[in-house]
């Protein structure tokens, strides 16, 4: 059930209220084109009426964990859907990605001998960003289950605010399926992108001073087409209380990389602030370096992550948006050859993978004729539960131990 002793946001010295509507002015890139201003006010008072979905004793559970990351006492795997949909959110479905998660989890714990935190892309990754407004169709491109409809129709494709509420359901239903699945501590992520959702889902701790956690999720993430150090979605993470991650792609650049963490880390905190690289295999090795040591000599305890999906994802001669496994450990391999060369910690994994038996990614048995026969997801390509145990064996053998 949700929980927690968090009060929205509005404290008497009005101090949280004005951060948010500082952040509310700020330019915002990917933000859903709503046609009823007034139905989206309605929709966002609903919001700020609904009890958190998590609660600020989980996500301080969370953030401890993630400090153990950060001095290299522990490993973090983050997984799940890259689109969550609202017709897929059944037991079935949720139990198969959980357990997926548990058993990779528990195989790097055990070839590691470091503690695997579990993070779930689940309960609340309903919303992704895209490259173009619209489809090959000219339709409003899909911007996910919160936004619109994957159908290709005109009715399916506008914004629709009061899809923010089935949002809100639908993760109220998977964090009770998680609480309730005997997995022990799973935290949930998903990328903090549809900014009128996550503002009505602050909630203020009463003991905790000004910053006030997002109740949306324990862990959130701003992606790679909404890090503009000027925009919206860095000043909104900028102010939660939660344990925040920046998507890293190829064209970030050292000083960029510092200023995320001066702005997001402004105490020191160690484990506040994840890094998650996204740089594709033949970027890597290149690009990444100097952004460590930049990082590193800054001073501040961060979490290094990679994401060995998004750079790799390429269009089969079928028409698929797919990502080649060799591609995806290659990534992964130089991810960790950097950080060893660098003697940093890499602290952790984030991939886009099911509990399904899917044909989405070409490797571990799936050739690229077979992506059809059960090509699912609704937007980009996942590991089956193969791939992603081969990804794990990789990983396990690759985590340094005594760091």
């Amino acid at each position: 059930m949700n929980s927690g002793r968090l009060a929205p946001v509005g404290d008497p010295t009005g101090c949280c209220s004005l951060r948010v509507a500082v952040a509310a002015t700020r330019p915002a890139a990917q933000l859903p084109g709503w046609r009823d201003a007034t139905r989206v006010r309605g929709v966002r008072a609903a919001l700020r009426g609904s009890p958190p979905l998590v609660a600020s004793g989980e996500v301080d559970l969370l953030s401890a964990r993630l400090a153990a990351v950060a001095r290299g006492a522990a490993f973090v795997l983050l997984g799940g859907d890259c689109a969550e949909t609202f017709a897929g959110n059944t037991d079935a479905h949720l139990r198969g990605n959980l357990d997926l998660l548990a058993r990779m989890a528990a195989e790097l714990g055990r070839r590691s001998g470091l503690p695997t935190v579990g993070v779930a892309r689940m309960a609340g990754q309903f919303a992704k960003p895209r490259s173009a407004a619209t489809d090959a169709d000219g339709l409003p491109v899909y911007r996910g289950d919160m936004v619109n409809g994957l159908a290709a129709e005109p009715a399916a494709r506008e914004a629709d605010p009061d899809r923010m509420l089935r949002a809100y359901r639908a993760s109220s239903t998977a964090i009770d399926f998680l609480r309730a699945s005997g997995h022990g501590r799973v935290f949930t992520a998903h990328e903090a992108l549809v900014l009128d959702y996550e503002q009505a889902l602050l909630r203020r701790e009463p003991s905790a001073g000004w910053a006030p956690y997002s109740g949306s999720a324990h862990f959130l993430w701003i992606g790679e087409r909404t890090r503009d150090l000027d925009g919206a979605h860095i000043a909104f993470a900028e102010l939660v209380a939660n344990p925040v991650g920046v998507k890293l792609g190829p064209h970030t650049t050292p000083e960029e990389a510092v200023e995320y963490v001066r702005r997001l880390d402004p105490h020191r905190v160690p484990g506040r602030l994840t890094l998650i690289s996204r740089m594709g295999s033949r970027r890597v090795r290149d690009v990444l370096p100097a952004i460590i040591e930049k990082v590193s000599a800054s001073g501040h305890a961060v979490v290094w992550q990679c994401d060995p999906m998004h750079g790799n994802t390429v269009t089969s001669a079928t028409g698929h948006k797919t990502r080649y496994v060799d591609q995806v450990k290659d990534e992964l391999t130089g991810y960790f050859e950097v950080h060893r060369g660098l003697g940093t910690f890499p602290g952790g994994v984030h991939l886009e993978m099911t509990g399904d038996d899917v044909t989405e990614c070409v490797g571990g048995g799936v050739a690229e004729s077979d992506l059809g026969a059960r090509y699912e997801t609704a937007c980009d390509p996942r590991l089956n539960p193969a791939q992603a145990w081969e990804i794990a064996t990789l990983v396990a053998d690759l985590i340094p131990t005594g760091y």
